[in-house]
């Protein structure tokens, strides 16, 4: 196992403070506040340590209250909504300086017979024939500022292969449509539940991106604002997220400095074990902040 997997992991693993009260660390990613998919990783690992082991998350729901300090613990708080016959419902408050920044709602079920379909994965190059998005990102070091040549050229826990390229100080405007390859960067335990939350951490990743490649625009660009406002995400299966996983991503939407985007987790041979859906704020500020 990496070291920063190894790191990302522990973050995902909480600290028991009480019955149905947790705390977590938190890491600076180089963005202007919390990662979301942190706190949502995190949320998910809290709901799912006060579930049965053979109960697995097959859906969550949360909204992005206010902006996170990447630089103080977090706590989360779980209440034991419903133990029922067949599903389990869990809500979760993530809470810092006394505030609730995130809120989820988890629902837990057991394997269970019915009927089944899917979406077909699109035809893309491999992983191995594609460069990783730090070797691409690598090529604009002379661009970016020393903070950020630290965060985004350093070492990630999550290894990702975009299928396509866009220049995040020139991009040009394209279909709101993107496909990225991804997988854990290391040996992974073998838990079901913490793959779980490794993809819930992983699935913040690129996806509110695609609303703005129709606008030619990316989080780096001067005066914009991008933040995640909710995230749903539904588990269809059993996956490793040591194995390669293609995320793919469309955007129907953008409007009123708001855009929803959506996407399908499949694995290598072509089995969709995801589907995730976000609605986030782009603003395009016109004020000194």
């Amino acid at each position: 196992m990496s070291r920063v997997l190894d790191e990302l992991l522990g973050l995902l693993k909480l600290e028991p403070i009480e019955e149905n009260l947790f705390r977590g660390a938190s890491q600076d990613l180089g963005f202007r506040q919390l990662f979301g998919g942190q706190v949502l990783g995190q949320s998910l690992s809290a709901a799912s340590q006060t579930v049965e082991e053979k109960r697995t998350v097959h859906s969550l729901h949360g909204y992005f209250l206010r902006p996170g300090d990447a630089g103080l613990p977090v706590v989360y708080t779980v209440d034991r909504v419903r133990d029922g016959g067949s599903f389990t419902t869990r809500r979760v408050v993530a809470i810092q300086k006394g505030q609730p920044i995130f809120t989820l709602m988890a629902s837990f079920q057991g394997e269970e017979p019915g009927f089944t379909h899917q979406a077909t994965m699109p035809d893309v190059p491999p992983p191995e024939s594609l460069p990783t998005d730090l070797e691409l990102l690598g090529r604009h070091a002379g661009r970016m500022s020393e903070r950020h040549r630290e965060k985004f050229l350093s070492a990630k826990p999550i290894e990702m292969r975009p299928v396509t390229y866009v220049d995040p100080f020139e991009p040009k405007a394209e279909p709101p449509v993107k496909h990225v390859w991804f997988r854990a960067d290391g040996a992974m335990p073998d838990e079901p539940q913490v793959h779980r939350y490794v993809l819930a951490y992983a699935s913040d990743f690129n996806l509110l991106g695609t609303a703005l490649q129709p606008h030619a625009q990316t989080f780096l660009q001067p005066g914009f604002q991008m933040a995640s406002l909710d995230h749903a995400l539904w588990f269809h299966g059993d996956l490793k997220v040591n194995d390669w996983l293609l995320y793919t991503m469309e955007s129907p939407w953008a409007g009123n400095a708001r855009g929803l985007a959506r996407g399908h987790v499949f694995t290598r041979d072509g089995r969709l074990v995801a589907s995730v859906a976000q609605e986030g704020l782009l603003r395009q500020r016109t004020d000194a902040r």
